[in-house]
């Protein structure tokens, strides 16, 4: 973890927290950046820092497909998908359709969207929501950012541990 993951805003020093979810509200990689920071750049990081084991074999780092808001929308984010082949279930924003249609026939042709698929993009929502529910991660009450991210881990395992307890 480095410091630079601490950055200034107008409420003083603050980090924002860029995740992915699977659609059982777990968690699946955690990065930290400075509170300024844009969330289409962090877009290929939180991606790298997937990794789920299943039964057997090498853990699984290439999902079917991703789900993001309008923030992740952009050429280099969607490129990225495509070349490790994975489905892209972001909506383009109003501004980039504007551009391309201002365009014209240079301007290429819309971006496919699934809305079906993206009706489950509210699981990181919900995660978020979850990890939330320890108040000093709410609150962002550590100083530093390395105990600050050694939190969302703990509470990241814990809604794991929890997620595989039978249900009664």
């Amino acid at each position: 973890m480095k410091a630079a993951s601490l950055g200034r805003s107008r409420g003083g020093l603050t980090t924002k927290v860029h995740l992915s979810a699977d659609r059982r509200c777990r968690p699946l990689s955690f990065v930290l950046t400075p509170g300024q920071a844009a969330d289409s750049p962090q877009f290929s990081a939180v991606l790298a820092g997937v990794r789920v084991r299943g039964p057997v074999g090498r853990p699984r780092t290439r999902p079917d497909a991703v789900a993001g808001d309008k923030a992740y929308s952009s050429r280099a984010n969607r490129a990225h998908l495509r070349s490790r082949k994975i489905k892209a279930v972001i909506p383009e924003k109003a501004d980039q359709a504007a551009n391309r249609k201002k365009k014209g026939t240079r301007g290429g042709r819309p971006v496919a969207h699934d809305a079906e698929s993206y009706r489950e993009r509210n699981t990181v929502e919900r995660c978020i929501n979850k990890i939330k529910d320890w108040r000093g991660l709410a609150t962002r009450f550590d100083k530093r950012p390395d105990s600050y991210m050694a939190g969302l881990q703990l509470r990241g395992a814990v809604i794991w541990l929890r997620s595989l307890r039978p249900t009664t």
